[in-house]
């Protein structure tokens, strides 16, 4: 019998109490807790440069109506920040060693940029990163992007719509010589105005995330009509594909 489409009410930009420009509160049980009260049903963890707290929020939903991605934040050396979104820890552990080998070696001062805490699924704490996540890898954004897609990912850049950390903000383009496949706008900015707004991003499919740093940052004006929470199927969504649909309220 066929999967049945349905809709996933999705934010894929979600950031745990590891990216030290989150707040306190966004610990596994919390997220998850927050997310399925606004009726979310797909969310990627995706903090800065970093994939220690993934599986403590994946954990923490377990057995519950809510499927978590395993994604980062990538800054890479335009200071552009991207989107590495994959199906397993397995991948996105993959990226980490490469990410954790190109970021220079500069120790977090946590009074200055914020607490990086690692933590449990119960939120409990286990350690403090020590390595400053705010930081540019070496990676520039073809190698990041080659790198994803080779891993099977999919790399999105981050509210393209900002002026710091955004790609136009940064490279004033959409880079021809890569195949972007999606570009992701702040929730400030519904996709129409974007389009209007925004003449570089005319012609690229968009979604639309929280970039959620507390929580009631989270977004959910995105579902997904999807067969299953994959990066195939979300893949296919994005390009109106197979009857799998993006769809904004």
């Amino acid at each position: 019998m066929a999967n049945l489409i349905k809709p996933f009410r999705t934010d894929l930009h979600v950031h745990t109490v590891l990216s030290p420009c989150a707040e306190v509160e966004m610990i596994p049980p919390l997220i998850v807790e927050y997310a399925l009260d606004l009726g979310i049903t797909l969310i990627a963890i995706t903090d800065h440069n970093s994939s220690a707290n993934i599986e403590a929020v994946q954990k923490a939903a377990f057995k519950t109506p809510l499927n978590v991605l395993p994604g980062m934040e990538l800054q890479t050396r335009e200071e552009v920040h991207s989107l590495c979104l994959f199906d397993t820890i397995e991948q996105i552990y993959q990226l980490q060693k490469l990410v954790t080998e190109t970021l220079p070696p500069i120790k977090n001062e946590a009074e200055h940029f914020g607490e990086q805490f690692v933590v449990d699924e119960t939120g409990e704490f286990i350690r403090r990163e020590e390595q400053l996540l705010l930081v540019s890898s070496s990676l520039s954004l073809n190698d990041a992007w080659k790198f994803v897609n080779d891993l099977g990912g999919l790399f999105i850049p981050a509210h393209v719509n900002r002026k710091a950390f955004g790609l136009l903000g940064s490279l004033g383009l959409v880079p021809t010589d890569i195949q972007i496949e999606a570009l992701e706008i702040s929730k400030h900015l519904n996709p129409e105005d974007a389009a209007k707004q925004l003449p570089q991003v005319r012609g690229y499919p968009l979604i639309q995330d929280g970039d959620v740093h507390r929580l009631d940052e989270f977004n959910g004006k995105m579902t997904l009509y999807l067969e299953a929470p994959t990066i195939d199927e979300i893949r296919m969504a994005i390009h109106n594909n197979n009857g799998r649909l993006v769809g904004f309220s």
